[in-house]
């Protein structure tokens, strides 16, 4: 056991302060490999207290310094990447560090022959589904350059265990929400919108008749995922996290409006929009990570928004 490390990019974001604690439980040391563009410093601080946590504040871009932060870890967790909403605005910064960043790890990864590399993916390497559930094996049709890198990410993670036979599990998230959370995330921003308007007595404003919906995980869960992913037997191929139910923005108004205790209706704002429906079929992750949610989205946005609100 004293010999494995996690070598985590993106570690210090918000996914990655969920998952850092279960890999110190399991007896891993883990040395954090992250720009801090986003990372939590306070956070990090405390658990590189522990002894078992080191931070190298370096990016992903320069493969020269992930090389050689990555020598003498066993295992490799790659969750740094720019936003997608991002990436339309800046289509350069995002094939740089997601596609750059993608395969210096990947490089590495290989050269140092780690047991294991997961991979974040994302449910956007879908596009529009054509049916619901979503399942691994369908189309893929990535639509941003965030979106394409992901995609492009899973493949390269064929190459490189073709060639030098590395093993990787791309988790592929779906909408990933929590404790922690930036607020600038699109789906969040949804959550803070109506969460904001509901504590100060007004209804949630909704656009179309709210039928467009997400898959919400919890990151607690996402983060359950990610350490059975660096531990399952079978590799080399995609998987979903995800709770397997489509939740609508019409729906996510009333266990808001519940959650805050307000007597209040949503209103609708009659406009076009693109309905777009997310929901994860699981089936791959129970049988391969022997994983599933526990939480569920009405008891996560409940405890989200009780701690909102106290805070």
């Amino acid at each position: 056991m004293s010999s494995r490390t996690v070598f985590f990019t993106g570690g210090a974001g918000f996914i990655g302060m969920h998952v850092v604690p279960m890999l110190l439980e399991k007896g891993y040391k883990v040395r954090i490999f992250d720009n801090m563009f986003r990372g939590d410093r306070d956070k990090v601080a405390e658990l590189v207290a522990t002894g078992d946590v080191e931070l190298v504040d370096q990016d992903v871009r320069y493969g020269g310094a992930v090389h050689s932060a990555m020598k003498g870890c066993s295992h490799v967790i790659h969750f740094a990447a720019v936003s997608i909403n991002k990436s339309q605005a800046d289509p350069h910064e995002s094939i740089d560090i997601n596609m750059v960043g993608n395969h210096n790890v990947f490089a590495a990864a290989a050269d140092h022959g780690v047991e294991r590399l997961v991979y974040a993916s994302s449910a956007s390497v879908y596009g529009d589904p054509k049916k619901l559930p979503m399942h691994e094996d369908d189309v893929l049709d990535p639509l941003t350059p965030y979106c394409i890198s992901k995609r492009a990410g899973e493949d390269l993670l064929g190459f490189y265990q073709r060639r030098d036979n590395l093993s990787w599990v791309a988790l592929r998230f779906f909408n990933v929400y929590g404790p922690g959370q930036k607020t600038t995330a699109y789906y969040t921003s949804v959550i803070n919108h109506f969460v904001n308007r509901l504590r100060n007595g007004l209804p949630p404003v909704i656009d179309g008749k709210g039928e467009q919906s997400m898959d919400f995980i919890h990151v607690h869960d996402i983060a359950r995922g990610t350490v059975a992913a660096l531990e399952a037997e079978r590799s080399n191929l995609a998987v979903n996290l995800g709770t397997g139910i489509d939740t609508s923005v019409a729906d996510l108004a009333k266990i808001l409006i519940d959650a805050v205790g307000v007597d209040v209706e949503p209103q609708f704002n009659p406009r076009e929009v693109l309905v777009s429906r997310r929901a994860a079929d699981i089936t791959r992750a129970r049988e391969v990570l022997g994983w599933e949610p526990t939480i569920s989205v009405r008891d996560g946005m409940t405890d989200l928004v009780k701690q909102t609100m106290a805070s």
